[in-house]
Formats: C-alpha cells, sequence, structure tokens
C-alpha cells in the first residue's frame, strides 16, 4: 500500500462532486416521483423523490419555490427540473430542484425548458434588444380574442386614461388547437397596419394548460421579428411564459398593459399645468427682478440729470489742466537750473582741461630734458656689448678684438675694440 496516495474523506466528497459537475446530463435533468418526508425549513424545501424501486433526496431553495404555482404536499406525484450534486458533509448526493409542477404537467414544462435554452441560445431574450415603449402612442395593436375579457379591459382603460387613443384588433383563438398560429398572424397583420405604435399580445387569466399557447415558438419569432415594440399581457402573474421573455415589456395583466402603454391624459394635464404654473412663476421672479435692476438703474444720478456726467468730467479736466500748467512750470524751471549747470560745469572742465594742459606741457619739457635721445642729440652716444647687448660703462667690460654696438643720435655703428685704456679720452670743446 502507497501511503502517498491516501487522501481524506472531505477531499473525496469533493472530487466526487466534481465529477458530477462536469457530466452534461446531470446539470439539467428531469426526475418524475413522489414526494416523501416533506420538510419545510426557513422556507427551504426538503424532501425525498421516490418510486416502487428507488428514492433519491432532493433540496428546492427558497428563491426557486417563490415561483411554484402548487403548495407540494407528502406522497404528491411531480416532475421536478435541476441538478444533480454531492453534499460533501454527508457524501450522499441529492437532486438540487430549481422548478417542480404536479406529474400530469411535466411532459410540457420538459419541453417548455428546451425550448426556453434554444431561443435563449438565440438571444430572443437578450435584454439589449428590447425597446422603449412610446411616449404617446395614437395608434395601438390588439392581439387577442374579441370574445374574451382582456379586450374589455385594454380598452376601458386606454379610453379611460386617453380618450383619443386608438385600437387597432387582430381576432384570435388565445387557447387550444392552432391559437399559436393565429396570434403569430395576428402580430405579423398588425406590423403592416399603417401607424401602429405598439402592440399588446395577451390574454386575461386561465389554467396552466390555458396559458401555454404563450409558450410556443411560433408566437416568441413573431413577436422577436415585430417592426415595433411589443407587450405581453398574459393575465397570470406568477407564471413567465415565453412570450413575455421574448417581448419588450411584459405586463402582469391586461389592465396592466393598458397603464403600460397608455399616458394618463388626466395626469399629463396636471404635469402641463403644473409646468405652466412654474413657467409663470419664473418669468414672474424674472420680471420682478429685471424691474428692480431697472429702478435702481434709473436711480443713478446720470440719468436723473444726463449732464452731471459732463458738468463732473468738465471739472475734472479743468482740475487737470491746472495741474498740467503747474507741471509745464516746474519743467521750464528745470530746464532752466539744468542750463545754467551745464554752463559752471562747462567752465569748471575748461579750467580744469587748461591747468592739465599746462602740467603736461612741463612735464613734457621735464621729460625732453632727461631724454636719452637729448643727449645724444649734443654728441653723446651709447655702447652696448655683442651680442648680449649690454650697456658698457667700463672698459673693463671689453677686450681687445670684441665687437661693440653704439648707438647714435642718428643711427648706430658696430665697431671692433683695438685697444683698452683707463685713461679719459680728452674732450674737445
Amino acid at each position: 500500500m502507497d501511503l502517498r496516495n491516501v487522501i481524506s474523506v472531505t477531499q473525496l466528497n469533493s472530487y466526487i462532486r466534481k465529477l458530477f459537475w462536469q457530466d452534461e446530463f446531470l446539470r439539467q435533468v428531469f426526475v418524475q416521483g413522489e414526494i416523501a418526508n416533506l420538510r419545510d425549513y426557513q422556507g427551504h424545501l426538503y424532501f425525498t423523490l421516490k418510486d416502487e424501486k428507488s428514492s433519491v433526496r432532493a433540496v428546492m431553495w427558497r428563491s426557486n419555490r417563490t415561483r411554484m404555482t402548487f403548495v407540494p404536499r407528502e406522497g404528491m406525484q411531480v416532475i421536478v427540473a435541476g441538478s444533480v450534486s454531492v453534499f460533501e458533509r454527508d457524501g450522499v448526493y441529492q437532486v438540487y430542484v430549481t422548478y417542480m409542477e404536479p406529474a400530469g404537467l411535466g411532459a410540457l414544462y420538459a419541453q417548455l425548458e428546451q425550448l426556453k435554452q434554444k431561443l435563449e441560445k438565440e438571444g430572443l431574450f437578450d435584454p439589449a434588444r428590447k425597446r422603449p415603449l412610446p411616449l404617446f402612442p395614437r395608434k395601438i395593436g390588439l392581439v387577442t380574442s374579441i370574445r374574451g375579457a382582456a379586450i374589455k379591459d385594454i380598452v376601458s382603460v386606454g379610453k379611460r386614461r386617453y380618450p383619443g387613443v386608438q385600437f387597432v384588433i387582430a381576432d384570435s383563438k388565445v387557447q387550444g388547437e392552432g391559437a399559436e398560429v393565429e396570434i403569430a398572424a395576428g402580430i405579423k397583420l398588425l406590423n403592416q397596419v399603417p401607424g401602429v405604435d405598439v402592440i399588446i399580445v395577451g390574454r386575461g387569466g386561465g389554467s396552466q394548460e390555458d396559458l401555454f399557447v404563450f409558450n410556443h415558438e411560433l408566437v416568441a419569432r413573431a413577436i422577436y421579428a415585430s417592426r415595433v415594440p411589443v407587450v405581453s399581457a398574459v393575465g397570470h402573474e406568477r407564471d413567465v411564459t415565453i412570450a413575455d421573455l421574448v417581448a419588450d415589456v411584459r405586463a402582469a395583466t391586461p389592465s396592466a398593459a393598458a397603464e403600460l402603454v397608455v399616458p394618463n391624459a388626466r395626469e399629463l394635464k396636471t404635469k402641463v399645468e403644473r409646468l405652466v404654473q412654474r413657467a409663470y412663476a419664473s418669468l414672474a421672479l424674472e420680471i420682478r427682478n429685471n424691474r428692480t435692476r431697472l429702478q435702481g438703474l434709473a436711480s443713478r444720478p446720470c440719468l436723473k440729470r444726463p449732464d452731471w456726467f459732463l458738468v463732473s468730467q468738465g471739472e475734472t479736466l479743468l482740475r487737470l489742466k491746472e495741474q498740467l500748467v503747474n507741471a509745464m512750470g516746474f519743467i521750464q524751471t528745470a530746464e532752466d537750473e539744468v542750463l545754467h549747470l551745464k554752463q559752471g560745469l562747462t567752465q569748471v572742465m575748461q579750467a580744469s582741461l587748461d591747468g592739465n594742459r599746462q602740467r603736461f606741457a612741463s612735464l613734457a619739457l621735464k621729460l625732453e630734458t632727461l631724454s636719452p635721445l637729448a643727449v645724444l642729440s649734443r654728441g653723446y652716444s651709447v655702447t652696448r656689448s655683442v651680442p648680449d647687448m649690454r650697456v658698457i660703462r667700463s672698459y673693463k667690460q671689453v677686450r681687445q678684438g670684441d665687437q661693440v654696438f653704439i648707438n647714435l643720435y642718428e643711427g648706430s655703428l658696430i665697431c671692433r675694440v683695438e685697444q683698452t685704456s683707463e685713461e679719459e679720452v680728452p674732450r674737445s670743446e
């Protein structure tokens, strides 16, 4: 035995439950049997379905129970629709019932569920395709029996709510053999009548067998193909037919359908009167506000005395003129002062320039006196050694045969030393 493969009871039950859920057949089953051990716990039904040889547990939650049209009893033969799964805690399988009917209608309801699934896949129940009802229909089509109570209820309620509304009736059977053909033909016929804004299809109350004609595929496709909105008014509030699911709007009864489709003239009149009153009140308030504004504007000095603005502005202009004259005088005085300052500054600058010019001439004279060129002009020269060009101040700085460079007042000489002597050469006069 390989202990690595050991699992818990919970894991086993969970695995089996997944197997049940993966089985397509067990997701939607129809089972007929006798009710036994019926228990009602907080609105949920717990019971056993059994026949001559076997039994199976079943549960129906409160949310599904509310759609039932009969009271289940112990020992009653029923047909249930639902899924089969495992209750993990106890490790037993049971039927989770979503729908229940007495056994006599079981076959019909099985066909109904199959048809619902088919039409739903084709999109006939899609909420996105449903159209809103017209606000003010002028002509309403009726598909029902002229001998039934539904037509009387719809017409009486419609005329009472809006006396000017018109009804176009397509007489048809609403139960029995061939009723679905006549209902579908009536819907198609009313779609061809000019001016029809909306169609009501329905009948008064009846048994579940009587209402099954509105579960027919032919009726559903006729409603789906209608060019105008369709209201389903099958008079059985607790049962939802396929016609209800396909129609743009579902009404619980024919009278309710008329109330949905036909506007209430009295209510409309009341609303219009209220709107008119609100409009008058709003207009009166606007008039009062504008009158108050007009009175405020009329009380202003410029409207009481039109020349007041001109007089006031004239005084302001005179005051500005006086200020301008004073400013012009100030400007002229300032210009005179600037001219006087300019003349004084010119004199000071000229005197300073003359003094600087004299000092420059004196310094230039001194510079001229001290300039080597002045000395050279008197016959002196400057002797430099070659090639370093150092000034020679003593005979000791050169030797016989050295070259020397002599700067004259005009030009220069390159000479060779023939002889040196410490004796000073006599000066010529």
